[in-house]
């Protein structure tokens, strides 16, 4: 079927339910990217009806439409107007304070992202049987242009895929390149498998980590309809007590976690720890077609080791067991390497409406590009953790 060029009238939304669950996951659900559970409706919505991403809350919805010729959805961009930089994890602090001191207004800006979430994955949705270029083109267009209308300094598209990336290089936005750290299944069958690729060491050192961790504790993964009210107000507990000690207010309700519990749960992996029938421990996991996505944690006793028995070795004896071929376990952490967590790029795309910061922010993050590259080949090659063989 010959594909039909998108128009270019692109229509923004207060709220995502405004455009509807059907429309918008025709959109995500193309063949080309979907599988990312934080680009689906529901994720999104409950972001809003949770009240966590809100105009109160500095995210004030504005997500883009575009219609084919039969009036029908057929692309979508989630867009945010924000009044800060938090819950983006990635850092432009730096060019809003050096563009505040020589007299500009960096704030309201645009961010395209999945709120509150530090993992790669479609940004502009286009329906199948729609022409890829015309709607990405009218969506980036459209964003732009709200620039002018609200004022905004710029627009910002984080962890974008990188022929998206690439794409918007193309059209004249700063690219940036960052890094996380990313477990890849090699086609193990089991734990022992993934461990036996290890250098002795290393494999004696998860070993003792793992057997430190769980003693005395009982180590449940719930999914789907064995999440219940008590293991989320448990989690919470965890959440907010870890996120107040760490970096203050935190950024999720009560609130957003029954509701994603409710809306998606068979897209959650919820692993919990408990002593004597009490609840100490938890981290919370979203579930890809492809991937398991490692999001919070949190814990309320300290138990040597048991942050990475939660979060990094449950989530790849997990991934393992349903062969999902990574395990993305969230921003920053080079101790993770050790663990089998290798260097992997991640990546956004800014536009700066002001030449005088344009300039300045495009020389800095080409620098910067050159950097991060150079740095993940050296930590992979001086600190993998796998037999060179390997």
């Amino acid at each position: 079927m010959r594909a039909r060029p998108a128009p270019s009238a692109v229509r923004a939304h207060r709220r995502i339910a405004e455009i509807g669950r059907a429309a918008w996951n025709a959109c995500a659900a193309n063949p080309a990217y979907a599988g990312n559970p934080f680009m689906l409706y529901d994720f999104l919505d409950v972001a809003e009806e949770s009240a966590c991403a809100v105009e109160r809350t500095g995210w004030g919805p504005q997500h883009l439409s575009v219609e084919d010729e039969a009036g029908r959805v057929a692309a979508v961009m989630p867009l945010y107007l924000k009044s800060h930089s938090q819950g983006e994890y990635v850092f432009d602090h730096a060019w809003a304070d050096a563009y505040q001191r020589a007299g500009g207004r960096y704030y309201p800006k645009l961010l395209c992202a999945a709120p509150f979430t530090p993992a790669t994955g479609p940004r502009l949705l286009v329906r199948p049987g729609v022409d890829a270029d015309a709607a990405r083109s009218a969506l980036l267009g459209g964003a732009v242009a709200l620039c002018g209308r609200y004022g905004a300094s710029s627009l910002h598209v984080n962890f974008p895929l990188e022929d998206e990336w690439r794409w918007m290089g193309g059209q004249g936005l700063a690219l940036r390149q960052g890094q996380q750290y990313h477990w890849l299944n090699r086609g193990y069958a089991t734990f022992d498998d993934f461990l036996a690729e290890l250098s002795s060491g290393r494999r004696k050192t998860i070993r003792r980590e793992r057997r430190d961790a769980q003693a005395g504790l009982e180590i449940v993964a719930l999914t789907g309809s064995d999440l219940t009210e008590a293991h989320w107000d448990a989690f919470f507990r965890f959440y907010v007590d870890t996120g107040a000690r760490k970096w203050g207010r935190p950024y999720l309700n009560r609130a957003f976690f029954s509701l994603l519990g409710e809306r998606m749960a068979d897209r959650v992996l919820l692993v919990m720890a408990r002593r004597g029938g009490r609840w100490i421990a938890g981290a919370l996991n979203l579930i890809g077609d492809d991937c398991l996505y490692g999001r919070n944690w949190g814990a309320v006793e300290h138990v040597a080791f048991l942050h990475f028995e939660l979060c990094y070795y449950q989530a790849i004896e997990w991934a393992i067991g349903r062969g999902l071929a990574r395990v993305e376990a969230g921003a920053q952490g080079e101790h993770k390497i050790a663990r089998g967590y290798l260097p992997h790029a991640v990546r956004s795309a800014h536009f700066i409406a002001d030449p005088a910061l344009r300039r300045p922010v495009e020389e800095y993050l080409s620098r910067e590009r050159a950097a991060v590259a150079s740095e993940m080949e050296w930590l992979a090659e001086e600190y993998s953790p796998f037999r060179e063989q390997s």
